[in-house]
């Protein structure tokens, strides 16, 4: 009753390209958005601050992993030494005097720039050996930045990061933050949303579904896999960049470690590959989830009467937590994105379910 079509009539190519063609899902983009920007005003400093803001920012790192991963099919197992050359290369352009804004700019493409690098090599294979490629490159960065002091200050130092500024007047509450990470979260959701429908987008979906087929009309496979991973690595910069200045407010080489590879890796699978919507579900679900797990848990146990040592409280979550994962994928291996998408198509013709036989 909701995603209904009926009054809906695609006379013109514009009509027909729109990013949400139905009313209800215009109307709930508009509630959303509304309630973003209210969210300073609803939510507790608390939850603006250790729930939100960082699910922002993982998830617009999420949406660059997915750019290469869902959108191109390219392994990418280096994400977080990604997001690393963007969060130093902007703390040191920030710290030299350059204006914020075009450090968080230059970290952005410092990391494309690298990244690129290693796609030149990393582009000359093709699956589990292009997946080495990248983790090389994961442990590779790891490195430099830990034994080069000129980037981190050595293998335990924390480097400060500057305050956060827009043309030249510094943000200190947590509501300016928010409203900057949320500013750029919003414009990566954009930018995905309208390379599914453009000509460059078609064509990484060539390469994914095979590059052999797509050589054949004309793309040029390599060309796009390096643009793909060129505009992923810049994603991924800049969101390095704002994990640190709009929420960390330092930097460390533990903060973009290979585990972190790992957990985004996670949230694009989890949410689903090529899913702008998944990589939401899919941030929330591994940045979020594992907290309110071992809340819930202790609670339960508490009602229970259960006395529950420190710790198994501390792995029990952790347990029930990987088995909500396999369960998850159990039911449905295409992500958190595509079970949206499947209620979607169950409500847009509900209640004739015969219409689909």
């Amino acid at each position: 009753m909701f995603y209904r079509q009926a009054g809906i009539f695609h006379t013109n190519y514009a009509a027909d390209r729109t990013l949400f063609p139905i009313p209800f899902e215009r109307w709930a983009v508009v509630a959303l958005l509304l309630f973003a920007v209210a969210a300073p005003w609803l939510l507790s400093s608390l939850q603006l601050t250790s729930y939100v803001r960082p699910w922002l920012i993982w998830t617009a790192a999420a949406l660059g992993l997915n750019l290469i991963l869902g959108w191109t099919g390219q392994f990418h197992f280096g994400y977080a030494a990604v997001m690393g050359i963007g969060a130093y290369a902007s703390v040191h352009a920030a710290r030299r005097g350059v204006p914020w804004e075009i450090a968080v700019i230059m970290g952005g493409a410092a990391a494309a720039l690298i990244g690129s690098v290693f796609a030149f090599a990393a582009l000359r294979v093709k699956g589990l050996y292009l997946a080495l490629s990248t983790l090389a490159m994961q442990f590779i960065m790891d490195w430099v930045i830990s034994h080069v002091p000129a980037i981190s200050g050595g293998v335990s130092a924390t480097l400060q990061a500057p305050a956060m500024k827009l043309l030249g007047q510094a943000i200190t509450s947590e509501a300016g933050k928010y409203y900057v990470v949320l500013a750029w979260t919003l414009f990566v959701t954009l930018f995905m949303l309208n390379l599914r429908r453009s000509a460059l987008g078609r064509a990484l979906v060539a390469v994914r579904e095979k590059d052999f087929a797509a050589a054949v009309i004309g793309v040029q496979s390599f060309y796009y896999k390096l643009v793909a991973f060129a505009a992923s690595a810049f994603i991924g910069g800049v969101s390095g960049a704002m994990l640190i200045f709009g929420f960390y407010q330092a930097v460390t080489p533990e903060q973009f470690a290979v585990n972190v590879s790992i957990e985004l890796l996670a949230m694009v699978i989890v949410g689903g590959l090529g899913s702008i919507i998944g990589s939401y579900f899919g941030a929330a679900f591994i940045l979020l989830l594992p907290g309110q797990m071992n809340a819930f848990i202790a609670w339960l146990a508490q009602l229970m009467g259960i006395n529950i040592g420190v710790e198994a409280l501390a792995h029990i979550p952790h347990m029930v937590y990987g088995a909500t994962i396999i369960i998850v994928l159990l039911i449905e291996p295409m992500g958190l994105g595509k079970l949206y998408g499947n209620v979607r198509s169950y409500l847009m013709l509900w209640p004739f379910g015969y219409a689909k036989k």
